[in-house]
């Protein structure tokens, strides 16, 4: 009977985790399934909340941070972003002359249509530039000869 209770308070935890999406539930749905097990294998009820407590506690401590490591990539950790995500900073080569209204750049091998980040500026064949943003399918960029971060536009800061 006691295996059935813990059963059931883990089915609860794991379905309340698919509500709140923290990772967090889910790792006390652990432990009531391990207590589950202590249960079916006749410990008594003390052990089983001692197991609880244990499997619960090891798996916040230890698989939680690990998990949400790898579904969140951070800066912190050094993931590399990808996607348009990746672009934004890298160098460009310029292709075609790249004002408010045309341009085309070379990122990384790729040919981008690119305007300028400052609407103002006009970039010449040859040109190297940073990419700053990715507007779907074109490159907003600035004049890559910046030296340190205070020279930086406003949405790079």
């Amino acid at each position: 009977m006691d295996a059935v209770v813990w059963i059931v308070l883990g089915v609860l935890l794991a379905v309340a985790e698919i509500f709140t999406t923290t990772l967090f539930l889910i790792m006390f749905a652990a432990g009531a399934f391990a207590a589950a097990g202590a249960a079916a294998l006749g410990a008594p009820v003390a052990v089983q909340a001692v197991v609880f407590a244990v499997v619960s506690a090891l798996t916040v401590a230890l698989a939680r941070p690990t998990i949400r490591r790898h579904l969140r990539p951070s800066v912190e950790t050094g993931e590399q972003s990808f996607g348009v995500e990746a672009l934004e900073g890298a160098s460009a080569l310029v292709i075609e002359q790249v004002d408010a209204e045309q341009g085309m750049v070379k990122i990384d091998g790729e040919l981008w249509t690119a305007r300028p980040y400052d609407a103002t500026q006009t970039f010449e064949p040859g040109a190297r530039v940073q990419v700053i943003k990715v507007r779907g399918a074109t490159a907003l960029v600035w004049q890559d000869d910046i030296s340190s971060p205070g020279e930086l536009p406003e949405a790079k800061r």
